[in-house]
């Protein structure tokens, strides 16, 4: 039985030096500011504050690798979250979207938090301060429903 545990236990060690070999891409790609978010709408600095906080490292193309996700095979979920992340909403390609998709954007944005979907489980677990408190929420939420399609806000940074 002892033989068999070490032998299983070796394999083991191979197998997880081996898989550092596959490793995703962890990129950030050029953000060029005039299609950020808030080159096109106007976002109050506590709302930027939570956004940079809480939404930053899968939102945007500044993501923060942290040291973990160099390591397999936690670096292929890290990455496939990151990347979903982008897919689902980038703020730093914010400009090159549809502005009645962004719309509509911004209001599922309210709908994840409220419904603490968003930041996910796990990342706040790893980055504490990605912690939505109620009032942060509640801010992005009001943030949200004022920013409307010809709203004075938007109008405010579209036509100066």
């Amino acid at each position: 039985m002892g033989v068999l545990l070490k032998r299983v236990a070796l394999a083991v060690i191979v197998l997880l030096v081996v898989i550092q070999v596959f490793r995703p891409s962890r990129t950030n790609p050029t953000a060029d500011p005039k299609n950020e978010i808030t080159a096109s709408l106007a976002v109050p600095p506590e709302v930027a504050a939570i956004f940079n906080r809480s939404c930053g490292d899968c939102h945007t193309n500044r993501t923060i690798w942290p040291w973990y996700s160099g390591v397999a095979s936690v670096s292929w979920m890290v990455a496939y979250d990151v990347n979903h992340g982008r897919s689902a909403l980038n703020f730093s390609e914010w400009g090159m979207g549809n502005p009645k998709k962004n719309a509509d954007t911004l209001q599922e944005v309210c709908k994840e938090l409220t419904e603490k979907e968003m930041p996910g489980t796990f990342y706040p677990i790893l980055h504490p301060a990605a912690n939505l408190t109620d009032a942060d929420i509640q801010t992005v939420c009001r943030w949200t429903q004022d920013v409307r399609p010809g709203s004075a806000a938007e109008s405010m940074q579209t036509n100066p």
